[in-house]
């Protein structure tokens, strides 16, 4: 098992990890909004949608994998009637790589952001911490 941690996104607000590899899988934690100084970012969901995937992405940087690696994701949504603005984000960032997906509705989320998103990816598994 191997831990991974970036300072280019927000460090855990808890006790646990931004993402750990194990037998070659990358499981990220939820990202919200919030930017790696620990400040959330926006009050609108695309905005905050934007921020969220900044974050996944330099996790999944800092274990050596890419958006296209990424095998399933799950989005947690605050009001299901952003889904399509949050869905539009969200295929910005993956391009025609589309994993699976769960989307789920919340009552609240961490600071009261209105989404988070977590993922797991295949990690290269020729990847040294």
């Amino acid at each position: 098992m191997k831990f991974i941690s970036t300072d280019k996104a927000p460090a855990a607000i808890g006790p646990y990890s931004q993402a750990v590899v194990v037998n070659g899988l990358l499981y990220t934690s939820g990202q919200i909004a919030m930017d790696e100084k620990g400040t959330i970012v926006a009050d609108d969901v695309v905005n905050q949608t934007h921020q969220v995937m900044k974050n996944l992405f330099y996790v999944l940087e800092a274990a050596g994998v890419h958006f296209n690696d990424v095998i399933k994701t799950t989005i947690y949504l605050t009001n299901m009637d952003d889904f399509a603005k949050v869905n539009e984000v969200y295929a910005h960032y993956f391009g025609h790589h589309k994993p699976v997906r769960s989307t789920v509705a919340v009552k609240t989320l961490p600071k009261n952001v209105l989404v988070e998103i977590d993922c797991m990816a295949q990690a290269n598994t020729d990847f040294h911490i």
